[in-house]
C-alpha cells in the first residue's frame, strides 16, 4: 500500500494522539478514575464553542479557529476546578459533582453549537470535528503541534515521575511524607487534560475517553511495574491510532475515529482473554490447576467421604 504525504501526517497525528493518551491514562486507571477524561473531553464542548464564537464576533472565521484548542483547553480546566469547589464547597460526592459538570458543560456546548449553525457564522462546520472527530483534516502545524505536546507531557512525567507514582497508588502516605497532595493532584489533571484536547480533532469530544481507558487497561494485563506499563499502553495507544488510520485510508466511507476506538478496545480484550497471568484464559488454568492439586482424587474416592460399602449399605440401599 503507497502511504502518501497526506497519510502520513495523519497516521502521525493518529499515534502521537494515542501514545499521549495511553500513558497519561495509565495514572487515572490506577486512581480508578478511569472517566475523568471522558469527562473532561465532554465538558471541554463548552470551551471550543465559546472560543469560536468569541473568535467570530472578534476576528472572523480564522482567529475563530486559532482560538478553539485554546478554549478547549480552558473548557477542561475550568471543568475540573468545577467539580473541585462543588466537592469542597458542598456535602456532593465527587461522582455527583461530574456528573453535574458534565450534564452543565456538555450541554451548554451542545447550546452554543445549536446557536451557531443557526447563525451561520462562517467556518463554523470545523466544529463537528471536534465533536465526533475527523483525523483526515489533520494538517501538518496540528501535527506538530500534538508532537510539542507530547514531548511536553512526556518531559512533565518524567521530572514528576516518584511524586505522581506515590500520589497514584497512595494518596494519604504521600501526603503524611510531605507532598502537596493538592498540587500533585492539579497536576494530574492538568496532564490529562492537555491530553485530551490533543486528540479531540482525531476522535472527537464522544470517542476520546477509549484512549484514554482501553490502553491502559489492556497493559495493565502484562505486567505489575508502572514504568512498563505506561510503555506498553502508549505503543498500544500509538498502534491503535496507525490501525484507525491505515484502514480509514484503504476502505471507503470508514471513518478514522470510531475505527481507532474499536482497535483500542480490541486491544484490552484479547489482553483481558490471553494475557499469561490476569488473563480469562491463565486464571481458569490455574483454576484447573489448582482442583487437581488439593484434590487429586475423583468425587466419589475422595477422602474422608464415606462409600455407601464403607457404612455397611449395599449398592442399592439396603443393609
Amino acid at each position: 500500500m503507497y502511504l502518501d504525504h497526506t497519510v502520513l501526517i495523519v497516521l502521525s497525528g493518529s499515534a502521537l494522539a494515542g501514545a499521549m493518551a495511553g500513558a497519561v491514562g495509565c495514572f487515572t486507571y490506577l486512581r480508578k478514575e478511569g472517566l475523568l477524561g471522558g469527562i473532561v473531553a465532554h465538558s471541554s464542548l463548552l470551551g471550543i464553542t465559546g472560543a469560536f464564537l468569541l473568535g467570530s464576533l472578534l476576528g472572523g472565521a480564522e482567529l475563530a479557529e486559532r482560538w478553539i484548542l485554546p478554549g478547549a483547553l480552558l473548557g477542561g480546566i475550568v471543568s475540573m476546578l468545577f467539580v473541585s469547589l462543588v466537592t469542597r464547597a458542598t456535602p456532593v460526592k465527587p461522582d455527583t459533582a461530574m456528573g453535574v459538570t458534565v450534564a452543565l458543560f456538555f450541554g451548554g456546548g451542545l447550546f452554543l453549537l445549536r446557536i451557531l449553525q443557526a447563525l451561520a457564522l462562517p467556518g463554523h462546520r470545523v466544529l463537528r470535528d471536534y465533536l465526533f472527530g475527523q483525523a483526515a483534516t489533520i494538517t501538518r502545524q496540528e501535527t506538530l503541534l500534538l508532537l510539542i505536546l507530547a514531548c511536553s507531557v512526556g518531559i512533565g512525567l518524567f521530572l514528576f515521575w516518584k511524586e505522581l507514582k506515590l500520589y497514584s497508588f497512595d494518596p494519604h502516605f504521600s501526603l503524611s511524607s510531605g507532598y502537596p497532595s493538592r498540587i500533585l493532584n492539579h497536576l494530574l489533571i492538568l496532564v490529562v487534560v492537555v491530553a485530551v484536547v490533543a486528540g479531540l480533532r482525531t476522535m472527537g469530544v464522544v470517542l476520546m475517553v477509549s484512549l484514554l481507558v482501553s490502553p491502559a487497561a489492556a497493559a495493565r494485563q502484562w505486567t505489575k511495574r508502572l514504568g512498563t506499563m505506561m510503555g506498553l499502553a502508549s505503543i498500544l495507544g500509538a498502534l491503535a491510532g496507525a490501525t484507525g488510520t491505515l484502514l480509514s485510508a484503504t476502505a471507503r466511507n470508514v471513518p478514522t475515529g470510531p475505527v481507532i476506538a474499536l482497535a483500542a478496545t480490541s486491544f484490552a480484550l484479547i489482553s483481558l482473554l490471553v494475557a499469561p497471568r490476569r488473563g480469562i484464559l491463565a486464571r481458569l488454568v490455574q483454576q484447573r490447576r489448582n482442583r487437581k492439586e488439593f484434590f487429586p482424587f475423583p468425587s466419589q474416592d475422595r477422602p474422608g467421604r464415606d462409600r455407601p460399602d464403607q457404612i455397611g449399605l449395599h449398592p442399592g440401599g439396603r443393609a
